[in-house]
């Protein structure tokens, strides 16, 4: 769980490759992006840039449709 926790991009960082180094995988892009909407229009990142990072609240989620019967 991250929580309030900010970045600092280094130069070359995207938003795509910040989730998946710093919130361990990219699927969080999205939320990286809401949490950070004053530098959407970036694609490439400057040194010094600094990021909210998003709450993420189970990073390890289990997709119950794939659990047994008994497990779900």
């Amino acid at each position: 769980m991250v929580l309030n926790m900010t970045y600092t991009t280094i130069s070359g960082d995207t938003f795509d490759s910040i989730a998946f180094n710093l919130l361990g995988n990219k699927k969080y892009t999205k939320e990286l992006m809401e949490v950070n909407k004053q530098q959407i229009s970036t694609v490439i990142f400057a040194a010094g840039t600094v990021l909210n990072l998003p709450e993420i609240s189970n990073q390890n989620e289990v997709n119950s449709s794939n659990l047994p019967p008994w497990r779900s």
